[in-house]
């Protein structure tokens, strides 16, 4: 893979540039994801915020609450709704996780990680050679731990 990479929205309207490789490539099989994908699983480019970039138009922002103490911040083109990218952890997310469909280029792409494989369907068969988890792990080695004032929420 070479970079920088292009991709954007269905209708062309967001376009946006990632300058650096991935720090992972994943696959979520959660129910959430299942839903917002409309397919049986979601992916996930994590590229840190400082290789990507909005080339073109403005993306809008839906936020959910993922838990308790998380918010999930979904970013879409406001023309034809195409999910670009999300931040798990809003906006003190080091990270975009780009929705990797959305590049030019998607010769390259293959998940390594696999979470939420206890809610994946049946008929999605997960490769040997990966790193798979039932839940969502407790750590991800791409975001650095909370200190103890952000896990107080403080």
């Amino acid at each position: 893979m070479n970079f920088p990479q292009s991709g954007g929205c269905q209708c062309g309207a967001v376009r946006y540039e990632v300058t650096g490789p991935p720090v992972s490539v994943y696959a979520c099989h959660c129910t959430e994801c299942q839903k917002q994908s409309g397919s049986a699983f979601a992916m996930a480019a994590v590229i840190p915020q400082e290789h990507f970039r909005i080339t073109q138009g403005t993306p809008h922002m839906f936020a959910r609450k993922a838990s308790m103490t998380k918010t999930l911040e979904c970013w879409f083109c406001p023309a034809c709704g195409t999910r670009l990218y999300h931040l798990p952890g809003g906006v003190d997310y080091p990270n975009r996780n780009v929705k990797p469909g959305t590049l030019d280029d998607t010769s390259w792409l293959a998940p390594t990680i696999h979470f939420w494989t206890r809610s994946k369907q049946d008929w999605v068969v997960i490769p040997d050679d990966v790193t798979s988890y039932e839940t969502q792990p407790t750590t991800l080695s791409w975001v650095p731990p909370l200190s103890a004032s952000r896990r107080d929420g403080t």
